[in-house]
């Protein structure tokens, strides 16, 4: 790695990105004798010609802006000389005009998970406390705490209690449009396959949101006979102790059932992936992302549900998949969630350009054209087969587009609603990110941050930055640890430490 060396991604393309560690000081010479005029950070872009003033700069075979002044060959293409190009023109999108021939399929991969009676296939066995209101958010983690340590060891079969715990549910304005997005949110999670549909909601009994709109289809008629919820302001209970008591006796009821769930052999067609990304930088369209675009085309050809999402990290490259759309239909759905979006931003004052992180510029990101560019590869080279707006529960196999907001917290919470069992996730600059309620494997884009990071990041993807693995090879890695996680004959690191997130849902609609 002492050799200069440089990324190239099109033939079109007038930039490169330098794979040094610590990026190279000025005067520093390639093999097609390109010097650098300057000294450029790793992960940066390198003029390969000269760019006039307006001229567009090109990455990935696509325009990612025009320089602002003068760019001499071999100088540093640093952010400040990247203007940020109008987004695609959603009305002029070309929709399932190169739709993707089927691959052949991928058969005897199998994995060993937890068949529910839906049908759906968990990669865990959680207990799942829901809650009405944020108001019993205390109260959640409380029960949580003595289930962890006065009851779970007697359900040895149950892998671990969880708080689905939330800022909403009073304070609201329930009935507004942008209401069905954290409801259905929440109707969804207690229905991930981890859970195996023992619905359990903590309630405080003045709520807006009522904690029978969290119960699955038919459970409310048998509430008598089977209660799922537990109110604090039942006046049954009289002071705390008894409210803890009332919600363990539920909890326990749910353990029984949990505990004699086992894992059986499945299709890994009973997969259910999602796909992310956080801190990204440069590498991340060069390695991670084009790995895991690799691993799902696998697990679409083997039937599995493979989902990716943001889409601010979409926006403006969504040309490129519009076209991939299965039909129409589905590719006038995703101009749907791409317009929704617009106008959401705009009614807050903001643009997709806010999207960009200081840790995503510092990575080489000049703006979020690039960073789009280099997101959607993870989605692979498969049709898209569906569309969900933010909340909804997938209900189709292949790939699907699963609209969330960038944000890691926001995005892990949605797609655990439209049923994930198993995350994948990028990453060149480093987070401890994780999910209760699914494992989350870390992919890092480079090397020197899977060996720093030695004991957070699952799986290297720099390798193939450096020449010393391909995306098939990795992605392949990849496709296998799946199934090995999926199994729960592997860990992941944020598991091992017990690294978990929050859940942050999406209000979109107003507070009162």
């Amino acid at each position: 790695m002492n050799q200069p060396r440089y990324i190239r991604l099109h033939e079109s393309d007038n930039v490169a990105i330098v794979v040094n560690d610590g990026g190279l000081p000025r005067g520093a010479a390639f093999a097609d004798g390109l010097r650098l005029t300057g000294p450029v950070p790793q992960g940066h872009k390198v003029a390969l010609s000269d760019i006039a003033q307006g001229e567009p700069i090109r990455r990935y075979g696509e325009v990612i802006g025009n320089a602002v002044r003068d760019i001499v060959r071999g100088s540093w293409v640093e952010e400040s000389l990247v203007s940020l190009p109008r987004a695609p023109a959603l009305e002029r999108m070309e929709l399932a005009t190169r739709v993707p021939a089927p691959q052949p399929p991928l058969a005897g991969h199998t994995f060993e998970g937890y068949r529910n009676a839906d049908g759906s296939v968990g990669t865990r066995n959680i207990l799942a406390i829901s809650s009405s209101v944020q108001c019993v958010a205390g109260m959640a983690d409380f029960v949580v705490r003595r289930i962890k340590d006065e009851l779970l060891a007697h359900y040895p079969n149950v892998d671990d209690v969880v708080a689905l715990n939330h800022t909403y549910g009073c304070g609201v304005a329930i009935n507004a449009p942008g209401a069905i997005v954290p409801i259905r949110t929440l109707q969804n999670l207690a229905l991930n396959p981890n859970f195996g549909g023992e619905v359990m909601v903590l309630a405080l009994g003045c709520e807006k949101l009522r904690p029978e709109r969290l119960l699955p289809a038919g459970a409310i008629a048998l509430e008598q006979e089977r209660p799922a919820i537990v109110t604090m302001q039942d006046e049954r209970f009289t002071g705390f102790g008894e409210m803890v008591e009332g919600a363990l006796a539920l909890a326990r009821q749910r353990l029984e059932v949990l505990n004699r769930r086992r894992r059986e052999t499945c299709p890994a067609s009973d997969l259910v992936i999602g796909l992310q990304c956080g801190g990204s930088d440069a590498f991340s369209g060069v390695t991670a992302n084009p790995a895991v675009g690799f691993a799902a085309d696998l697990l679409v050809r083997a039937g599995a549900t493979v989902m990716f999402s943001e889409v601010t990290e979409v926006r403006d490259a969504v040309q490129l998949l519009t076209t991939r759309a299965i039909n129409e239909e589905v590719g006038r759905a995703l101009i749907r969630e791409m317009a929704w979006y617009d106008g959401y931003l705009a009614a807050g004052e903001a643009d997709r350009s806010a999207n960009t992180s200081p840790g995503n510029k510092a990575g080489g990101l000049a703006n979020i054209v690039e960073k789009a560019l280099g997101s959607i590869v993870k989605s692979g080279s498969s049709p898209i087969t569906g569309v969900l707006a933010p909340g909804e529960r997938a209900s189709q196999k292949g790939l699907i587009f699963a609209a969330t907001p960038a944000s890691d917290f926001v995005c892990g919470t949605l797609q655990l609603a439209s049923g994930i069992t198993l995350q994948v996730f990028t990453t060149g600059r480093g987070t401890p990110y994780g999910l209760a309620a699914a494992p989350v494997i870390k992919v890092s884009t480079r090397t020197e941050l899977a060996t720093r990071w030695h004991d957070l990041i699952d799986l290297d993807a720099g390798r193939i930055a450096t020449g010393d693995a391909t995306i098939e090879t990795v992605g392949w890695e990849l496709f296998e640890l799946i199934l090995e996680v999926a199994s729960g004959r592997k860990q992941v690191w944020a598991d091992r430490w017990g690294l978990h997130n929050a859940l942050a849902l999406f209000n979109p609609g107003p507070v009162t």
